[in-house]
């Protein structure tokens, strides 16, 4: 019979295991940074989006209206620090709005 450790763990910690040794992270990460955009930046960027792609530390965003990434490219920092904070730790570095 295997021995069994009584070490406990917290749900997230199990999940984050999983997560790591099933080489998830990146495409859970990226699904994630996806809903982001699309629920803090609301329905009118959304409806002018229309890819979303984060690979490494960049977010490349496609818009369909050039007036709309000239003004997000003014709040660039803050949209970076909003995504960061909702993930939980600095993972966006680079924003590219095409």
């Amino acid at each position: 019979m295997a021995k069994r450790s009584n070490k406990e763990q917290s749900l997230q910690d199990v999940l984050q295991d999983l997560y790591k040794k099933n080489k998830l992270e990146d495409g859970l990460l990226k699904v994630r940074v996806r809903e982001l955009w699309f629920s803090e930046l609301g329905s009118g960027v959304g409806s002018r989006t229309e890819i979303v792609d984060f690979r490494r530390d960049t977010l490349y965003v496609t818009l369909t209206s050039s007036v709309l990434r000239e003004e997000l490219l003014l709040g660039k920092q803050k949209i970076l620090t909003m995504l960061n904070e909702k993930i939980g730790y600095e993972v966006v570095k680079k924003l590219e709005l095409r």
